[in-house]
């Protein structure tokens, strides 16, 4: 029997967590004055990878689902939403409009594995929907919607990676994550010398300084490695019900945080679109009862990152 209530240190952890998942798009925003997108996003999985793929065992699922995850989370997920924000999707608005990745979840996890949403999921699905609308109204009058809509396209991709994970059902979030960043390096590369071209990828590589280290080892080592080993950890001690709202904490980080180091302003739609959003994302991850935990513990839907950011 697991304890529904997080014990006060696991609470400090899960809110670290979400801020380190929130700040992570600060600092992807940062990266991107340094690297093209795809190069960037290829580096980070590099890095994740290795080591640790050589400390974290072999891996617990079948190959078939790491490379299916590494495919559709590391190349399409974290190439559009890298790709996105590079073409000017504010890192604050980033953070937020990722979380309608829990809609597109139950979507494909009805289509796919017949998990009907309840009534009150509905809801949610309608309130976060009615949120992404007020954000792009907001983004259309601000900002360039080609990046707002890449960011949602990168969502759509998320909830599919999340749908192959559940199928997948790793025992450890950390062992599954950390093989799955071996995946998209190579295609990330090769997406990247021929769309942004080796001249670019090569300056950026020759220029490379101590921000853009600093940068690729947060995304990287404490995003990735910490985060999900730290995610983990409390979904093996807790119930995921116990765990998985910590992620609406995200967004409110990540805005915060670029309006703190970015100067990114906050409209008034901004605000009315957030609270829609995280709104209809509780709404969504809402159980009318509770049902009893399987013993195998599988990554849920987090921000991150997911799969961190």
């Amino acid at each position: 029997m697991h304890p529904a209530r997080l014990a006060p240190a696991h609470l400090a952890l899960a809110v670290l967590v979400a801020a380190v998942w929130g700040v992570n798009f600060v600092v992807i925003e940062i990266g991107l004055d340094h690297f093209p997108p795809l190069l960037f996003s290829a580096l980070r999985f590099l890095v994740a990878a290795l080591p640790a793929v050589f400390l974290v065992g072999r891996p617990k699922v079948a190959w078939k689902w790491i490379v299916g995850v590494g495919l559709v989370l590391g190349v399409a997920k974290f190439g559009l939403l890298f790709t996105g924000m590079d073409l000017g999707a504010p890192a604050g608005l980033s953070s937020l409009i990722l979380q309608v990745q829990a809609v597109f979840t139950a979507l494909f996890a009805f289509a796919a594995l017949g998990e009907r949403p309840g009534r009150l999921k509905v809801l949610g699905m309608a309130v976060a929907l009615a949120g992404i609308g007020v954000a792009a109204v907001d983004e259309g009058g601000s900002g360039p919607l080609a990046g707002f809509a890449l960011v949602i396209a990168a969502a759509a991709c998320w909830g599919v990676s999340n749908v192959l994970t559940r199928k997948a059902a790793p025992p450890d979030a950390l062992n599954f994550m950390v093989w799955v960043s071996t995946v998209p390096v190579l295609p990330l590369l090769a997406l990247s010398l021929l769309l942004e071209g080796p001249e670019r990828d090569l300056e950026a590589l020759r220029g490379l300084d101590w921000t853009g280290v600093g940068v690729i080892a947060y995304v990287a080592w404490i995003t990735t490695v910490f985060g999900f080993g730290a995610w983990g950890l409390l979904l093996r001690r807790y119930p995921a019900s116990s765990v998985a709202p910590f992620s609406l904490l995200v967004p409110v980080f990540g805005m915060s945080s670029a309006a703190l180091f970015l100067g990114e302003s906050v409209s008034p739609l901004r605000w009315c679109a957030a609270a829609l959003l995280v709104g209809g994302v509780a709404l969504t991850s809402f159980q009318r009862k509770a049902v009893a935990e399987p013993e195998v513990r599988v990554l849920v839907p987090t921000p991150n990152g997911g799969a961190t950011p």
